[in-house]
């Protein structure tokens, strides 16, 4: 089968989230398959630099965007057997400090930048010598491409592929002033309620939930809270009523990058039979962090957006109580300058016990999760997370709160004690968060259970192999519920 994934990142090119690691994982998946799969995404700054195999297509853009005509470029690399990466080439829409924005705050032309993306996507899909039989189009910056094939087809162009439209956070939805709707060049028949508008405003996602063939989300628990009034984002009634073109499929997990025994990031690699190297990691993270040096004091740790969405009040709550008690804990991560002090004045108020770095670095974030005992993951939602399945696979417990992927992937001791991988609770509390901090204690404190907690969860399989098959599934539906 041909398909074209189409995101605005993909790992290892581009990357602010679980988004790129999961279409970068899943185009490598189809590939190994025996499929073709080609990735559309833009070129931002320094990829270029990065992949010097790169080389420039003889393909030239030049599409209407409102009452302009907007000019790129084509690039493309082969990645592996059965998968090119396609680049699009507008240093005035991509050519910036950030993907999305810069300093905490957003781009004022990201409605222009990615309507132009996903026109250069549609334009792809018609005109290249390849031809996608679907075209699988992923959250709310390519969310306007199943309208824009739709009016290829109403127009009398001829059929165009299948679209798949993933929803990896119905929280972000690409929301912005109706004019916005003049740049798409779509017909009026588009922006309405249960088109693309949205309370007077152009809704990018919305459009795709309501034009796309299929629509799928990155977890099973997932599919069914966006249903509901309280998950649902204000789109609920529309999820609803394409309930039957809606499934979710958990992330996978690209083991060949996510292990812990032939990983250029860590200091010492480990596995389920020589758990000598977790204990050095430890060691080694608890110097650079400058802090003390303990094999017996569990480390605690947490990669993550810092935005409400990650349970950061509640972590913070709980750590302020907690800490006062034998453990250590570390963060990396970003995002609210609020969150970021919050943590920051954690780590004054608990000297030695408390570390915390800004920002995001890949080759921390491999060594966190193979030194830490435990990973915290408080989610007020989360569509899939895949720190918690990083966590399994090396063997650090994660302590998550039990909603969406984080329920999916993590199976508690109430739930089967002999096949326990992690902690979980249900209340979204610091101090239920607490009571989960607590039980990590206890079990650290008892050496063969935690050694059966980390061979369970080091067992865990969440290899793409699994989950591509599910998605190969949902192309054969959406082809067959073809608009």
């Amino acid at each position: 089968m041909n398909i074209l994934l189409a995101s605005s990142e993909v790992f290892p090119f581009s990357k602010t989230g679980g988004l790129a690691d999961m279409v970068g994982a899943l185009a490598r998946a189809l590939a190994n398959e025996g499929h073709e799969a080609r990735v559309v995404t833009p070129l931002y700054r320094g990829i270029r630099e990065k992949f010097p195999a790169m080389r420039k297509v003889d393909w030239y853009f030049d599409l209407p965007l409102g009452l302009k005509n907007v000019q790129a470029e084509l690039w493309e690399l082969d990645v592996v057997s059965g998968l090119k990466i396609y680049f699009i080439d507008q240093p005035g829409y991509f050519d910036r400090a950030g993907i999305y924005g810069d300093k905490h705050t957003s781009y004022a032309d990201n409605a222009e930048r990615y309507i132009f993306f996903s026109k250069c996507v549609v334009h792809l899909a018609r005109y290249l010598a390849w031809r996608p039989e679907v075209v699988h189009v992923h959250d709310w910056q390519v969310g306007l491409v199943p309208s824009l094939m739709l009016q290829q087809k109403m127009a009398g162009w001829g059929n165009p592929p299948a679209t798949c439209l993933t929803i990896h956070n119905l929280a972000y939805q690409g929301v912005f002033p109706e004019e916005a709707f003049a740049l798409t060049n779509l017909p009026e028949s588009i922006y309405h309620t249960e088109g693309a508008e949205f309370f007077g405003l152009l809704n990018c996602l919305k459009a795709g939930i309501a034009y796309a063939d299929f629509i799928t989300t990155v977890s099973p628990r997932y599919a069914r809270e966006i249903t509901t009034e309280e998950y649902g984002c204000g789109l609920d009634g529309m999820l609803r009523r394409r309930h039957k073109d809606l499934a979710g499929i958990l992330n996978g997990v690209d083991y060949a990058e996510w292990n812990t025994t032939k990983n250029p990031h860590l200091p010492k690699p480990y596995s389920i039979g020589r758990m000598a190297g977790k204990k050095f990691n430890k060691s080694e993270l608890q110097k650079f962090f400058g802090l003390p040096v303990d094999e017996s004091a569990p480390l605690f740790g947490t990669i993550s957006r810092l935005a409400e969405q990650k349970g950061v009040d509640i972590q913070l709550g709980a750590l302020s109580e907690m800490l006062n008690t034998k453990m250590q804990f570390v963060l990396l991560g970003s995002g609210s300058p609020e969150y970021e002090r919050g943590y920051r004045d954690l780590a004054r108020h608990f000297p030695g016990k408390v570390a915390v770095r800004v920002g995001y670095d890949e080759k921390l974030s491999h060594r966190i999760e193979a030194a830490c005992d435990f990973f915290l993951m408080p989610s007020r939602f989360e569509p899939c997370g895949l720190n918690q399945m990083y966590s399994l696979r090396y063997g650090t417990i994660p302590i998550v709160r039990a909603t969406g992927g984080l329920d999916d992937s993590v199976i508690d001791w109430t739930q089967n004690p002999r096949l326990a991988t992690g902690i979980k609770f249900s209340e979204y509390t610091s101090r239920s968060l607490a009571k989960a901090i607590r039980k990590a204690l206890v079990l650290f404190s008892q050496p063969k259970l935690l050694q059966a907690c980390r061979h369970n969860a080091m067992k865990a399989d969440f290899s793409w192999e699994r989950t591509v098959h599910e998605y190969l599934g949902v192309y054969k539906e959406c082809k067959a519920r073809q608009k």
